[in-house]
């Protein structure tokens, strides 16, 4: 048998720092968690508690201490500190341990650039890392920024360092606009869904709530899932079937988690572009996490972050087969269009879920006869366009009468689209029912 050409797993200490509070159960699991997804193997976990992290190697000197025995003691290669640290507290920690240290966003950053399988996905993920390296060019030029003086000793470190800059400003540039590019075609894509009035549903949720599951159960997509965080990054759009000749276009993104960094939710900002233009958000909770109304917190915190807090919401309380619930769905309260309760995983409650995505969707129905002047041609044509319009007549003014019928989504989309209130076009119908 061949030996493996696997690379060895990396050993790590991880150091979960709780400021003001002490570390509870749920931050360090998942940590942890992360910390695997990434492929590393934790041997030792520390905690520790502070009111204001160190300046210099944000532990402190005693628990920098302790991480180093440990490291010492486990023969690690790696320290990963659940907390954003700053370059230079990174590079003082490196010393103060004898291993490499990395923090929680560029931990995250690692796992997105492991995950990215498309080429936008790839292209992001690479401009949050340059971004982030721009702060951190020193640590790989350590030994040519020393000015010790005399003849040959000067100035290399610095001429080194500037043109790392200047390289990786280029490269950042040309990242920004090839993203530009996608940005431009996926806003393409939208507009292409907004003319033929095709609604967009898209899935959010807390990482590893089942969103790829009930992706690939209502789509039969076959999108990557597995039981581990950011199993998939890049966003997936494929046809959803609500009914016979009614169709939407549902969306899966990247999955949220605690403490987002800013840098990947401002990469990721194309994805997440299909959220705030979505006309209805599935919100994917997993039932069965003690802890799911802090992630619901979570997620509507970066919802709002990213403008998509206006959009309906249809929350789904997936993986009921854990807890032996049956399937049901809740009436809305405030703030929500309902409540679904399914799994994902055998299917039970996916017909329930269907007909209140239709529901929602259609809301109540628009008829009647709607008066239009002659130069109100293009609105008469979109009309057309939606199969809303059921018999037509002509006025001697030229205008028309059209009998339309459609539902109160459609029709607030087309008002919305076509730069006009609804109410005035309401104000044309001889009957609404």
């Amino acid at each position: 048998m061949s030996p493996s050409n696997s690379p060895a797993p990396v050993r790590a200490v991880l150091v979960s720092v709780g400021l003001g509070r002490a570390v509870s159960p749920d931050d360090a699991a998942e940590f942890e968690a992360l910390a695997c997804s990434a492929g590393v193997v934790p041997v030792a976990i520390l905690e520790t508690r502070r009111d204001r992290p160190d300046s210099r190697l944000f532990v402190g000197s005693g628990k920098a201490a302790e991480v180093a025995a440990a490291v010492a003691a486990h023969e690690a290669e790696l320290v990963l500190v659940d907390q954003p640290l700053s370059a230079s507290q990174e590079r003082n920690l490196e010393r103060a341990v004898c291993a490499r240290v990395l923090d929680r966003n560029g931990l995250i950053l690692d796992i997105f650039a492991q995950r990215a399988r498309s080429f936008e996905g790839k292209l992001q993920v690479e401009l949050a890392q340059l971004e982030r390296l721009s702060t951190r060019l020193v640590r790989g030029w350590t030994h040519l920024e020393r000015q010790k003086g005399g003849i040959g000793l000067r100035g290399p470190g610095e001429t080194q360092l500037e043109t790392d800059r200047r390289l990786i400003g280029e490269r950042i540039r040309q990242l920004k606009r090839r993203l530009e590019r996608v940005d431009r075609q996926r806003a393409q894509s939208r507009s292409l869904r907004k003319r033929t009035a095709v609604p967009t549903v898209s899935l959010v949720g807390y990482t590893n709530a089942g969103k790829s599951t009930l992706f690939n159960r209502l789509t039969g997509a076959g999108a990557f899932a597995a039981d581990q965080l950011f199993a998939t990054l890049d966003p997936t759009v494929r046809r959803l079937e609500l009914a016979p000749h009614r169709q939407a276009v549902l969306a899966d993104t990247v999955g949220f988690v605690q403490d987002l960094p800013h840098e990947l939710v401002a990469a990721f900002r194309s994805t997440l572009v299909e959220t705030r233009e979505a006309d209805l958000l599935l919100h994917v909770i997993d039932a069965s996490d003690p802890h799911r109304a802090e992630r619901i917190r979570q997620v509507e915190q970066v919802l709002s972050e990213v403008g998509a807090d206006t959009v309906p919401v249809l929350q789904v309380f997936n993986k009921i087969d854990i807890l032996g619930d049956s399937a049901r769905h809740d009436a809305g309260g405030e703030g929500c269009e309902g409540r679904v309760w399914l799994s994902a995983a055998t299917g039970a409650g996916q017909d329930l879920l269907l007909a209140a995505v239709r529901q929602v969707l259609d809301g109540d129905m628009v008829a009647g006869t709607l008066r239009l002047e002659a130069d109100q041609g293009r609105i008469r044509s979109r009309l057309f366009e939606l199969d809303a319009v059921r018999h037509e007549t002509t006025t001697e003014e030229g205008g028309w009468l059209l009998d339309v019928a459609m539902s109160d989504s459609r029709f607030r989309q087309l008002c919305r689209r076509e730069g006009m209130a609804p109410e005035l076009l309401e104000s044309q119908l001889d009957s609404c029912a």
